[in-house]
């Protein structure tokens, strides 16, 4: 069996999205003739933990870890945050607090000398380890996947050195991903940034999105001819839980993280509007978010007088997931409302999509997202600011509901995007790049 080796930081004990893509892909690559050994990171800070995905890696798997140093322990003293306690995602706000100067200085100092993220101090110990590692177990090639795009750093380092063909995985953007602006960057450090996202993307022997725009935007900062390998769904994990009976109320339930720039205001309103035209309707109506969820959503849903009939739950095992999806009526889709909005597709879509139960999403009604809905008929796409769509579709919808019930829809469509199938795709790439 050829060997890969998958340089990724997410990996269990991590919770999250950042953890499943490679998780699940690495699943499949044995009986497409690779042996996935995987290069992670111990003592890692992860935003959120989830022992349960343990189950997930495969027999075949090489697991290394090593050590890695990062910033946190630093940060959490300078804002007086407890050791223990878990740095959020992103720019998740869940205290509603407005930032002091210290928390401010933290955000400038993280995009202007921790460059390209955070895990930057982890680059040269790892191609040193690795370097001398495979030297004595030689691989036929290397992924690696970001972000963090420090992983990508360690790849095209190694490459250099041994001359191993590499698959760089893009799973989130690098200069175009919505939150770059907050980071307050210095000229030098945007000019850093760019520099070391453009050496990536000539120097890997292949570029991969998971989505069409983003490889467009990589094409544009320099990849040749980026290959599109959108995340999906496990279909083994999602067999477990079809038995779960449908909840008897009119239940919306949105997985994963919702930040700022997913707080769905014209949604909150149109559910409140309908809310007020019908007691049944409001009787019926149960919203469920299950994830880290930014202060300025709890303002709004309060704002609209759903606070009632809201549920936040911060996080539940993935498997746990999986059964609650599959017994709501309806799933919410929140795309961030940004600039990159076309070109975002999370990986919860494609576990929505498995799931059969019809999705709601908000965000452009011709990006990727609304692509892959309107290719599977799983559901129904309406644009950021459209809230009386939004009422057409919900009442279309609860209609059903009210009047026969709302059917799964298990599509042929969707088989392609099983984490089988994509493994297929990507062993495909390996043979054409693997070292001859």
């Amino acid at each position: 069996m050829k060997r890969v080796l998958i340089i990724t930081y997410y990996w269990p004990p991590s919770g999250g999205s950042g953890v499943q893509r490679w998780l699940k892909m690495s699943k499949y690559l044995p009986e497409n003739g690779w042996q996935p050994v995987i290069y992670t990171a111990e003592g890692a800070e992860y935003p959120v933990e989830d022992p349960s995905l343990e189950k997930d890696v495969c027999p075949e798997a090489e697991v290394i870890r090593r050590p890695i140093v990062e910033p946190y322990n630093f940060y959490k003293k300078f804002l007086g945050i407890k050791k223990e306690q878990k740095v959020k995602a992103g720019f998740i706000d869940e205290t509603g607090k407005q930032k002091g100067w210290k928390e401010r200085l933290s955000v400038w100092i993280r995009g202007n000398f921790f460059i390209p993220d955070a895990r930057c101090w982890w680059v040269k110990p790892s191609v040193r380890y690795l370097k001398s590692y495979l030297k004595e177990h030689p691989v036929d090639a290397i992924i690696s996947t970001g972000p963090p795009h420090s992983m990508h750093l360690i790849a095209m380092k190694l490459k250099a050195a041994l001359g191993l063909p590499w698959i760089a995985d893009f799973r989130d953007p690098w200069t175009e991903i919505d939150f770059y602006g907050d980071l307050h960057l210095t000229r030098w450090a945007n000019r850093k940034h760019h520099r070391l996202e453009h050496r990536v993307l000539t120097k890997a022997d292949k570029v991969v999105a998971i989505g069409w725009d983003m490889a467009e935007g990589l094409k544009r900062l320099g990849a040749d001819n980026p290959t599109v390998i959108p995340n999906g769904y496990d279909w083994d994990a999602q067999t477990q839980p079809t038995t779960m009976p449908l909840s008897k109320d009119f239940t919306l339930t949105h997985i994963g993280i919702i930040g700022a720039n997913r707080n769905e205001h014209q949604l909150w309103q149109a559910l409140h509007e309908l809310a007020s035209e019908s007691e049944t309707f409001r009787k019926a109506l149960k919203i469920k978010l299950i994830g880290q969820v930014d202060q300025s959503v709890v303002r709004s849903i309060a704002d609209s007088n759903l606070q009632e009939i809201v549920e936040i739950i911060p996080y539940m095992p993935h498997d746990q997931v999986l059964q609650l999806q599959q017994s709501s009526q309806m799933l919410l889709l929140f795309i961030n409302n940004t600039p990159n909005a076309k070109g975002i597709l999370t990986g919860k879509l494609f576990e929505y999509l498995a799931s059969g139960r019809p999705i709601l999403c908000i965000g452009p009604e011709n990006g990727d997202a609304a692509r892959i809905i309107n290719e599977t008929h799983t559901g129904q796409t309406v644009d950021f600011d459209d809230r009386e769509k939004m009422k057409e579709t919900i009442k279309k919808y609860y209609q059903q509901y009210v009047e026969t019930g709302l059917p799964s829809n298990k599509s042929q469509e969707i088989e392609k995007y099983s984490r089988k199938a994509l493994a297929g795709d990507f062993a495909s790439l390996l043979n054409h790049y693997e070292r001859k």
